[in-house]
């Protein structure tokens, strides 16, 4: 049920108030429903004194499930959350949640592409274990273009937290700054410039921290992605053999930043079967 807060006309949310923890759920608004078999909700959250959005999709299945975080790409209305694939995963037997992380869709505050906005993914780790749907097993991540830095800062900072999937992902944003020319005026904006603003690079960079990074990771990247060149999985997973971490690389041949509709489902197939593998391993740890 939703609760009443106090809230300023601040449209970036800088002074508005929220009393909620972290995680807490202030609102749930059913949506059409995707699928017969899937219940959809866009959700209002607390993370950080803010409200902020996303998706939360139940599988009609016996529960608890496992629960899974989708990490999306983009900025603004730019790699939004696609409900057919969080149904799709869904489907696959998870309790799913995608943040839209704040200052999207009528959240509040700011996307800092990787900042404090990154604290809009810890608090959706919390979301999930919070519900009585989920099973007390490792919440596992799927970070996507942009939303890999977003799910490898919460590998690196949260508990809870089970096998992270990165896919067509960003590793290292000083790389892209470089290759994405249209992409600079907005990076400069958001983050800043990599020569004046190193440290926020390097922040969003997880090249550079990969030692922090204790889960094991499946890397998924299309040889011909012009959007995330595969030099960003190479980089990875370069990072993380020198740290002596366990990593899959999984190159796929001739495919893009997007995958076909028919690629999409195998390689969702073959995440959730490298998902079912972790849990099941770290369970009999």
């Amino acid at each position: 049920m939703e609760r009443k807060t106090d809230m300023t006309t601040d449209r970036n949310g800088e002074n508005k108030t929220c009393p909620y923890p972290d995680g807490h759920i202030v609102h749930k608004e059913r949506l059409d429903r995707p699928a017969t078999d899937v219940t959809a909700y866009k959700v209002t959250y607390a993370s950080k004194g803010l409200l902020v959005k996303g998706y939360l999709l139940l599988p009609k299945r016996p529960y608890p499930l496992p629960g899974l975080l989708y990490c999306r790409g983009g900025i603004g209305r730019v790699g939004m959350v696609q409900l057919p694939r969080m149904t799709a995963l869904a489907k696959l037997g998870y309790i799913v949640f995608a943040p839209f992380y704040r200052g999207n869709d009528g959240g509040w505050g700011k996307d800092e592409f990787g900042g404090e906005d990154r604290h809009d993914v810890f608090s959706a780790v919390a979301l999930l274990h919070s519900l009585d749907e989920t099973t007390g097993d490792p919440v596992s991540l799927i970070g996507f273009s942009r939303g890999a830095i977003m799910a490898l800062l919460a590998a690196r900072e949260c508990s809870g937290i089970g096998p992270i999937v990165v896919w067509s992902g960003v590793s290292d944003l000083r790389l892209t700054y470089e290759e994405r020319v249209d992409l600079r005026r907005m990076l400069k904006r958001v983050v800043g410039h990599p020569r004046k603003d190193a440290e926020k690079y390097k922040e969003r960079s997880p090249v550079e921290w990969a030692t922090h990074i204790s889960h094991p990771i499946l890397i998924i990247h299309g040889t011909e992605d012009d959007h995330v060149s595969p030099e960003h999985a190479r980089r990875l997973a370069r990072a993380l053999e020198a740290a002596g971490k366990k990593y899959t690389l999984m190159l796929m041949q001739g495919l893009q930043h997007r995958f076909s509709q028919a690629e999409e489902q195998r390689t969702l197939r073959e995440i959730h079967d490298w998902i079912q593998t972790h849990l099941k391993n770290e369970s009999q740890q």
